[in-house]
């Protein structure tokens, strides 16, 4: 078979349009761009700062000469270069560096940014001190309110505990009307103007739940020889003062 010609348009595709073949041009381009680049970098101006920085790291990399009066007068003392400094040469060799300041900050501004940071953290772990104990005092006053409430509710079940005992015992003595309107259980079932007059009657009343506890308790004790907290109805008042512990729910405790 005859072979393929590998310079043919098979293998090389040329422009068809009249100049340069297409890989000639792309490298024309390319070698320009390069040319162009290194002019740029010989014809470009260097800004000042850089200048510089170029000219001290140049005099810093370079040894002091005699030029430099600090190191003619450590020479008139005796001092070599390359000797470490001090009587039994245990001092520095190289001069201390320089520390350049290059931003335009002025003194003390890295002093006053930590400070602000210190600042700043410090008054955040104080309004975390201060949340905390915002929510330790919270909690506090939730169990006060929340032991207030069981107690309240302890008391308004003796109250009732205290009502039903005088109901039975004033009516076991044939005793129809309490001495007090509330010594007695209300009845669930009444009539709507019945109701009205004894809200009347509560909202007048200015005794608190302890209060007419402790009143209601001392009348059964007195009245009945009863004691809501023993459960127990004695024979005199006698028999009540020295076998009950006390009048009050804490004593029997």
């Amino acid at each position: 078979e005859e072979e393929e010609d590998y310079m043919s348009d098979l293998f090389i595709k040329q422009d068809v349009r009249p100049g340069l073949p297409m890989v000639r041009r792309v490298k024309e381009a390319i070698q320009k761009e390069e040319k162009q680049k290194e002019a740029n970098e010989k014809n470009r101006q260097k800004s000042i700062k850089e200048e510089e920085k170029e000219r001290r790291d140049l005099v810093l990399k370079s040894a002091l000469g005699n030029e430099n009066k600090g190191f003619a007068l450590l020479q008139k003392m005796g001092y070599k270069s390359g000797q470490a400094l001090g009587k039994s040469g245990e001092g520095i060799v190289e001069p201390i560096p320089l520390n350049i300041k290059t931003g335009l900050s002025g003194l003390g501004h890295e002093e006053l940014k930590k400070r602000k940071a210190e600042e700043k953290l410090e008054s955040y772990r104080q309004k975390l001190h201060m949340k905390k104990q915002a929510n330790e005092q919270a909690a506090d006053q939730f169990r006060i309110r929340f032991k207030t409430k069981q107690e309240e509710r302890k008391m308004e079940g003796d109250l009732r505990k205290s009502q039903r005992a005088c109901q039975q015992l004033d009516t076991q003595k044939d005793i129809d009307v309490p001495k007090e309107t509330w010594f007695w259980i209300e009845p669930e079932e009444e009539d709507k103007k019945d109701e009205e007059d004894k809200e009347d009657e509560c909202m007048s009343s200015d005794l608190s739940v302890s209060e007419k506890l402790h009143i209601l308790t001392a009348y059964l004790r007195e009245e009945h020889f009863y004691c809501i907290w023993c459960g127990t109805t004695y024979e005199d008042s006698e028999d009540l003062s020295s076998n009950c512990p006390g009048d009050s729910a804490a004593d029997h405790d």
